[in-house]
């Protein structure tokens, strides 16, 4: 086997392997059988149909097809270990080059390399984090929110007024051309609260149901859908059904209802899941600010492509599964920011390449400072996701892998390492 190492910009390497028709001509045969099992050939036990009729009956491109993907399968590991010292990350892009009845088997594989890291100065930074305190105006909001979500609706032959629940059918136009997207049957709107536009909600206090109602609202200038900002926007707007909402008096008996004693001890247990809530978001803002510092003090070399790629792709997973949790649709959030999903991959750029960095200035500091994930903390973090996990046979099986457990030891390693970077930079 003959191979031939290029370095290529972006911190990739390029293998030229070739194996010559000697080498080749076993993974033909390996291909036969291969083919000869999947492929039903009569008079013939499955594997066991010789090459001529096994080539009568698929072709011989499809006989060297296999048998390449065999070679590339057997030789690339042993290829890559005695060519290349540093590590390649995430998967190699593989193109066969050569392939041929009676020639050399040839293909090209380019990987990425991590890249050079460079530490400026890593302790000693003086990020200050916030405290925190939770103020009345906060916690009546939160009281407000908490009566809302338990309102009883009452549906209601009157006219609207403040408060109600409104059920709607609304029509959008734009210099009296229907809007894309701005047509909605059943839309639920609470009075007092904007909806679409502001003002919207003001315009329907008094109609009755069946009524049609049509009026003009201005758009704002820095609205996100361009095609509406700073416009005069037309609607029509029928009323299907009006509810009356009416709010429970927070007392201790609704207060009993989550397990404790009074009224006064629900409130402060509020206050206290509010404090924590705000403290977290306090941590993790000194934390982003702490590696950002960081990486301003770092030098990096060439970061592949593919690596950057594969965590933009990593971040609209992530975007896309918050938006269902949330019982949304990613079309319509596309929609509502007026952007395609190769826009929005776009806009990810700068967060997704910040991201990388990081990854890499963790595995570095890693290595310097001699943290590492121990054996029995994996375990455990493992037992735990199996408890987790026990009735989801797909998600047990990924947990038994190895690549599963060098994720989780990547991910306890890197934890460790921020927070140490934590107790040396941050101020509380």
């Amino acid at each position: 086997m003959k191979v031939e190492k290029k370095t290529l910009e972006k911190s990739q390497i390029e293998l030229n392997i070739e194996l010559s028709l000697n080498e080749f001509k076993p993974f033909i045969e390996k291909g036969v059988i291969k083919i000869s099992k999947d492929v039903k050939i009569e008079g013939f036990r499955p594997g066991k149909a010789p090459y001529d009729i096994v080539k009568q009956k698929v072709g011989e491109m499809a006989i060297l097809e296999e048998a390449g993907r065999l070679a590339v399968n057997d030789t690339l590991g042993k290829a890559i270990k005695d060519n290349i010292e540093s590590q390649p990350v995430g998967q190699p892009k593989v193109d066969i080059t050569k392939l041929a009845p009676n020639n050399p088997f040839g293909y090209k594989v380019v990987l990425a390399m991590l890249p050079e890291v460079k530490l400026g100065s890593y302790r000693d930074l003086g990020i200050k984090q916030k405290k925190v305190e939770v103020s009345e105006k906060e916690l009546e909001k939160m009281f407000n929110d908490f009566k809302e979500m338990r309102a009883q609706e009452v549906a209601v032959d009157r006219a609207i007024q403040d408060t109600d629940k409104i059920l709607l059918d609304i029509q959008m136009f734009l210099d009296n051309v229907p809007l894309e997207g701005g047509q909605s049957k059943g839309a639920a709107i609470i009075v007092g609260k904007d909806f679409i536009v502001a003002g919207f909600d003001k315009q329907l206090i008094g109609a009755k149901k069946g009524e049609t109602r049509e009026f003009k609202l201005p758009y704002p200038k820095d609205f996100h859908m361009k095609n509406m900002a700073n416009k005069m926007v037309e609607f029509k707007v029928s009323v299907k059904d009006v509810f009356e909402r009416k709010l429970p008096e927070l007392n201790d008996d609704i207060a009993k209802g989550f397990g404790v004693k009074n009224l006064a001890e629900f409130k402060e247990n509020m206050k206290k899941s509010m404090h924590a809530q705000k403290e977290k978001e306090q941590a993790q803002a000194a934390e982003r600010a702490m590696l950002e510092k960081i990486i301003e003090k770092a030098n990096f070399g060439d970061i592949p492509e593919m690596l950057i790629k594969s965590e933009s792709e990593n971040m609209m997973l992530e975007l896309e599964h918050a938006i269902a949790e949330q019982g949304g649709k990613f079309e319509d959030y596309l929609t509502n920011l007026n952007k395609t999903k190769d826009q929005l991959t776009l806009d990810m750029l700068p967060e997704a390449i910040k991201r990388v960095k990081i990854s890499l200035l963790l595995r570095e500091l890693a290595v310097l400072e001699k943290v590492k994930a121990e054996d029995k903390e994996i375990d455990e973090h493992i037992a735990d996701l199996k408890k987790t996990y026990k009735d989801n046979k797909q998600a047990m099986e990924q947990v038994d892998t190895p690549e599963y457990r060098t994720y989780i030891t990547n991910l306890l390693t890197s934890q460790k390492v921020i927070n140490k970077l934590k107790g040396w930079n941050i101020q509380y």
